[in-house]
C-alpha cells in the first residue's frame, strides 16, 4: 500500500504532456495571422506582405491579422555632416 502513491506519481510523470514549444515570428513580413483552433490553442504565422492579403485569407476562419512586432524596418541612410 505504501508503493501506491509512489507509483501514482511515476505514472503521472510518464504520461504528462510535453511542454509547449515557443512560438516564433518568422521572416521579415510585416503582417501576421493569428488563427484559433479547436480546443483553445492558437498559432501565428507571419508570411503576409500586406493587410489585404492577410484579410483575404482570414475570411470564414476564426483568425485575425496583426502587425509583426519583430519585422526589421529598413534604416534610413546616415548623412555625414560637412567638415568645418
Amino acid at each position: 500500500m505504501r508503493a501506491l502513491p509512489f507509483l501514482l506519481v511515476v505514472w503521472i510523470s510518464m504520461f504528462a504532456p510535453a511542454p509547449a514549444t515557443a512560438q516564433r515570428f518568422g521572416g521579415n513580413y510585416p503582417v501576421c495571422m493569428q488563427r484559433w483552433e479547436w480546443g483553445g490553442s492558437s498559432s501565428i504565422s507571419c508570411q503576409y506582405s500586406s493587410w489585404d492579403e492577410c484579410r483575404a485569407l482570414t475570411v470564414g476562419l476564426s483568425a485575425m491579422c496583426l502587425q509583426n512586432p519583430y519585422v526589421q524596418q529598413p534604416t534610413p541612410p546616415v548623412r555625414n555632416p560637412r567638415p568645418r
